[in-house]
């Protein structure tokens, strides 16, 4: 969000981060990592900019997804991305670090956009790319929304289908033997 305010003042001015996630009225022993970024945000004055709101029910996290401009994943790793996933079913381009199940979840470009680890400098290039084109957003939110339809349940189910359906048959005892 700093390197947004120093590059896009008027752009940062408008922005609001909201953090889901963690108990942000923990004591600070009790969960480190929010710690870590409420303090860093205060250091930072991003006190204006940021709201750090605790863990949500999963059936009210699609309201979030549904209202933001994008969903900003800077992961070090993610197995798969089920957050990204229900971001991308609501419509809501996902801007990731290129990572585990997200290098194959997101579409750089068409779903959101791929960035490398650990890079806040390529990070605030895409955000700001994305929220200076509302026609871009428009357009992968359309395509996050057909994407994240390929892993409807029943998609999934017709996929395994197939592949057990085209899967060669055992071999049976008789057949492993060897020829005489």
């Amino acid at each position: 969000i700093n390197l947004i305010r120093q590059q896009e003042p008027a752009l940062a001015a408008d922005m609001c981060v909201t953090v889901i996630g963690g108990n942000p009225d923990e004591p600070e022993d009790e969960d480190s990592e929010m710690s870590r970024l409420m303090t860093l945000a205060d250091r930072l004055d991003l006190h204006d900019l940021v709201a750090f709101i605790g863990a949500r029910d999963q059936d009210r996290l699609r309201y979030y997804y549904n209202a933001a401009e994008a969903l900003i994943m800077p992961s070090d790793y993610e197995s798969f991305g089920m957050v990204a996933l229900e971001a991308l079913a609501c419509g809501t381009p996902v801007i990731a670090s290129e990572v585990g199940g997200l290098a194959y979840l997101i579409q750089d470009g068409e779903t959101g956009f791929h960035v490398p680890v650990r890079e806040p400098a390529a990070l605030a290039a895409r955000i700001i790319t994305l929220l200076k084109s509302p026609e871009a957003r428009a357009r992968m939110s359309t395509q996050a929304h057909a994407t994240a339809q390929d892993y409807a349940w029943s998609c999934i189910a017709d996929q395994l289908l197939t592949l057990f359906c085209n899967m060669p048959a055992p071999r049976t005892s008789t057949q492993a033997s060897l020829p005489t």
